[in-house]
């Protein structure tokens, strides 16, 4: 049997020595989420974990490389500069990988992962990998949380990614397989699309936004010309969730900021936006986790897509910090 879990790699993690802690690659401590994940203080506590996962992009027919999406990242994030507390822990726990096309099984040991770094109080911060991490993540939080807390879910991309799963799950898929598991369990669905484009989902896709009462804004009303009715829709949506948790998946962006993605067009939303929407978020105190999806190394140019999904994740750890 594949060993799915790979532990954390302290030389993966390189940049400007300061000796005063000032870069993330000085302050990251690497840990093996086999063993150390017990339960600690309040302190804030933020762990790195990569789902090294092509398959479900694969599956889909999209261009695969998305599973060195994590230490592409962690190469980016290690030399951003570090404004944590000195209190706050900033955590690696390695990966989840998939070598031997068994993408399920991969996302079982991602949920388990997620459900122990939540019982230690910890923010998980996801790496992909492809969109199929969301129904991983979301697993592990439903496994956590339980069915009495609404968990609603904020994806920011250009597709819904609710394809029937009944031919099989790929990263096409992972929202609805997720709302076909809240009908199982008689509990909400609630699902937010951001920057959705008309010219990359189908008629049948829309369809079934409407028959789940799926959420969304399409990429023309998704800008800073928009920002009431953005900061409203996101508003709105957080009233009616106890918790949130936020995907981001990078071929939402346009390729004049991400070109290193499984599905690259230059129709997509910028950068701006997107930071807006995730401060809103954040300083509603109910999210509880976030991942990048889709990050496609081999696809990148000059490192762009890594550095942006890398700045991403920085934000998300220093507004955390401040709250």
């Amino acid at each position: 049997m594949e060993k799915r879990y790979i532990k954390s790699r302290p030389e993966t993690w390189k940049g400007r020595l300061s000796g005063e802690n000032l870069y993330l690659h000085e302050k990251v401590v690497c840990k093996n989420a086999e063993k150390d994940l017990v339960p600690r203080s309040a302190n804030k506590t933020f762990t790195l974990l990569g789902y090294a996962c092509d398959e479900g992009v694969k599956r889909n027919q999209g261009r695969i490389g998305a599973s060195e999406g994590p230490d592409a990242i962690r190469a980016q994030l290690g030399k951003m500069p570090n404004q944590l507390p000195d209190a706050d822990q900033f955590w690696d726990l390695g990966d989840i990988a998939c070598t031997d096309h068994d993408m399920e099984a991969s996302q079982a040991a991602l949920a388990d992962i997620v459900k122990q770094a939540l019982h230690t109080n910890a923010f998980p911060l996801i790496m992909g990998g492809g969109h199929d991490i969301a129904y991983g993540h979301y697993a592990g939080l439903r496994n956590y949380l339980g069915n009495e807390k609404t968990l609603g879910i904020i994806n920011f991309d250009a597709h819904f990614d609710l394809r029937n799963s009944s031919r099989g799950n790929n990263s096409g898929t992972p929202f609805y397989q997720i709302a076909q598991d809240c009908k199982e369990q008689n509990i909400p669905f609630h699902y937010l699309c951001l920057g959705i484009r008309k010219d990359a989902n189908t008629q049948v896709l829309y369809d079934t936004v409407r028959n789940l009462n799926v959420t969304y804004l399409e990429r023309d009303s998704f800008d800073r010309f928009h920002s009431q009715e953005v900061a409203a829709v996101i508003t709105s949506f957080l009233s009616k969730a106890d918790t949130v948790y936020v995907t981001i998946d990078m071929d939402g962006f346009s390729s004049a900021f991400a070109p290193g993605v499984s599905a690259a067009s230059p129709m997509g939303y910028s950068p701006d936006i997107v930071v807006d929407s995730l401060e809103l978020i954040i300083r509603s105190g109910k999210l509880i986790s976030v991942d990048i999806a889709e990050l496609n190394p081999t696809h990148d140019r000059d490192e762009q897509t890594a550095k942006l999904a890398a700045s991403l994740l920085h934000f998300v750890m220093h507004q955390i910090a401040l709250l």
